[in-house]
């Protein structure tokens, strides 16, 4: 039982200095920048050695990666799910709204944006980790209000989840535009009449 005991407090404190080290992380990049942060200034904010870093990633490359796909993991919303294409489509916005002005989504999500042209591993990991799962709910919702004949049998399912997702994304981290309830109920109205018109 004493084993089990220490094995259960070694994971715990294992688990603090992880977050620690996260919350350090997008501190830090949301400071200085991806091409600026540095594995010792991470460590020296986490309050941590860096010997705690390199034991669980071999570079930062590795270690923002990761860290940005479990951050996505644990706030993917599933599909609204209203029974109506209006409804969804504001649930949506209003979700993706709430998720954008995350202080540190806020922060840091722009300058991930211009460094993706330059690191492949990061565009990699926005694919795949952000953007696929969100694209693939917006298809979801979709081809339920297909199923439901709100949308045309024909609709474009790509242009249409861009322009679920974009205008608000452009608004919100490039723009760092007001996008309040009154205009989330606009952009609902805009993006319903759009999508009846994206088709192929």
């Amino acid at each position: 039982m004493a084993t089990e005991r220490t094995a259960t407090g070694g994971a715990a404190l294992r688990q603090r200095v992880t977050d620690a080290i996260t919350e350090a992380t997008f501190a830090e990049l949301a400071e200085t920048g991806y091409a600026r942060m540095s594995m010792e200034a991470i460590a020296r904010r986490a309050g941590v050695g860096k010997a705690a870093l390199y034991r669980r990633w071999s570079s930062k490359q590795e270690m923002l990666t990761e860290l940005i796909r479990q951050a996505v993991q644990d706030t993917l919303p599933p599909p609204p799910a209203t029974g109506a294409l209006h409804t969804d489509l504001r649930e949506l916005l209003g979700t993706i709204r709430s998720q954008l002005a995350n202080p540190v989504v806020n922060t840091i999500g722009p300058g991930l944006l211009a460094e993706v042209r330059h690191t492949s591993a990061l565009a990699d990991v926005l694919y795949t980790s952000v953007a696929a799962p969100r694209r693939a709910a917006a298809r979801a919702m979709l081809q339920a209000a297909i199923d439901r004949d709100e949308l045309p049998a024909r609709l474009d399912l790509e242009l249409a989840s861009d322009l679920l997702i974009a205008p608000l994304g452009f608004r919100m981290l490039i723009m760092d535009g007001n996008s309040d309830d009154e205009y989330l109920d606009t952009l609902t109205i805009v993006i319903e009449a759009a999508l009846k018109a994206a088709v192929r």
